[in-house]
């Protein structure tokens, strides 16, 4: 099987100041098309430690995907060091990337200086893949002879997200153009509500009969829910997966509703996929997710089928004034009660004239808890046509996290009232 390996060069990645997403998305591409991941590497803006690092890589992998250190500044580094490496001997302006970056000036009202222009600059014993997301070129190298006999491909991308993703088609293919790959399958369900450990003992027998050649794998994520990946590498793509989906078919009704999707399904598509199919409609009220949910509901093109707005009642003046929370409930049970995110959903609903609605009310940290009400503590409230309900979570996490788990956890109980409404509904 190939061997692969990501580096990521940049002094900000090493002290934290930004987050590494190129790694995780070049792996998953790479898996995508049947080629394990073995190591990553992250080096600072040294070119010594750049060059000993890659080199490294080079030698103990037959492919390896680099990220970073490029751009029309000081910290275009990795250039030099690449050529370095893989023993260039001179440098051309490659025309066609210095046509897409005379554009992306033209059209931003740039100068055209040398600098700008320079990210065309490339040694000359490298292939260009076109940018077409920004201006440093993706090169390709592919160095042999006594120091590589390996013969590996190297891949260097720039470290900008979103110009990094937009390059992942281009060199995939480029891999499979000069690679014989064996086939790999995965296949993800998505469940949410039943926790990791649960989970393990709850699937145990199932995973127990599980094929040899078959892995499980636990990916729990607080926004998503608990997904649960079975892959196979190797043999004929089709019959691999309809292997899985027979396995898969197998653990629906251990874990029954707690299913919601698969691949990459998260709880506001798959929620707005229902109401879309429904004709119906969902708002929102939110007191300690402070718009989440909104944003959750939004991040999904086409969410104006369903999403009608929100509420943002942070205080409790806005509650009253605004969504119609009685003073009588704010002064008897509190905010942060099964009464108040009762009339707080009820109340959206009817501002909106929404079917459905979702309401949340909690003490999200570090202060304002209470032994009868701790940090963490939640009231999510739901309003559908024929019912308003409330259910109460204590999580313990940090303000962040538990903004998180608050806004997942109300848009899985919206998510198990729609399914019941819509069921009721057909018989």
């Amino acid at each position: 099987m190939l061997k692969a390996a990501i580096c990521t060069i940049g002094d900000e990645i090493l002290i934290g100041q930004v987050l590494d997403t190129n790694s995780q998305n070049i792996s998953k591409a790479l898996g995508d098309i049947g080629i394990k991941t073995e190591t990553m590497l992250s080096v600072g803006d040294d070119n010594g430690k750049i060059v000993s690092g890659i080199a490294s890589l080079l030698h103990s992998h037959n492919i390896v995907i680099i990220t970073g250190g490029l751009g029309p500044t000081k910290d275009d580094i990795t250039k030099k060091a690449l050529a370095e490496i893989t023993g260039a001997t001179g440098w051309h302006i490659d025309e066609r990337q210095e046509k897409i970056i005379t554009d992306i000036l033209d059209k931003r009202g740039i100068a055209h200086t040398s600098n700008n222009i320079g990210q065309a600059l490339v040694p000359d014993n490298c292939k260009v893949i076109l940018n077409k997301c920004g201006m440093a070129p993706i090169t390709v190298y592919r160095p042999g002879g006594d120091r590589f006999p390996n013969h590996p491909v190297l891949y260097s991308l720039p470290g900008v997200p979103y110009e990094a993703t937009g390059a992942l088609p281009d060199i995939m293919q480029d891999i499979r153009n000069h690679f014989s790959l064996s086939d790999i399958y995965h296949k993800t369900l998505v469940t949410f509500g039943i926790p990791e450990s649960i989970m393990s003992d709850m699937i145990s027998d199932w995973e127990a009969a599980l094929p040899e050649d078959m892995k499980l794998a636990y990916l729990p994520d607080p926004a998503i829910g608990l997904r649960l990946r079975l892959s196979i590498y190797g043999g004929k793509r089709e019959e691999e997966q309809a292997r899985i989906d027979d396995e898969f078919d197998k653990l629906r009704p251990v874990l029954g509703n707690a299913v919601y999707g698969s691949g990459n399904d998260n709880l506001e598509t798959v929620i707005g996929n229902m109401l879309r199919t429904a004709s119906m409609t969902v708002s929102a009220a939110e007191s300690c997710t402070g718009g989440r949910i909104s944003e959750l509901f939004t991040s999904v093109p086409g969410c104006s089928d369903y999403y009608l707005g929100s509420v943002t009642s942070y205080a409790n003046s806005v509650k009253r004034d605004i969504l119609g929370v009685r003073q009588e409930t704010l002064d008897v049970f509190g905010a942060v009660s099964e009464e108040c995110v009762k009339e707080m959903a009820a109340g959206v609903r009817r501002i909106t004239g929404s079917d459905f609605s979702v309401a949340t009310s909690g003490i999200a940290g570090p202060g304002g808890g209470s032994k009868d009400k701790p940090v963490g503590t939640v009231w999510i409230g739901i309003a559908s046509p024929d019912r308003t309900t409330a259910v109460k979570y204590v999580f313990s996490g940090d303000r962040k996290r538990n903004i998180v788990s608050f806004a997942s956890n109300a848009l899985n109980r919206l998510r198990l009232e729609i399914e019941n409404y819509i069921s009721q509904l057909r018989n």
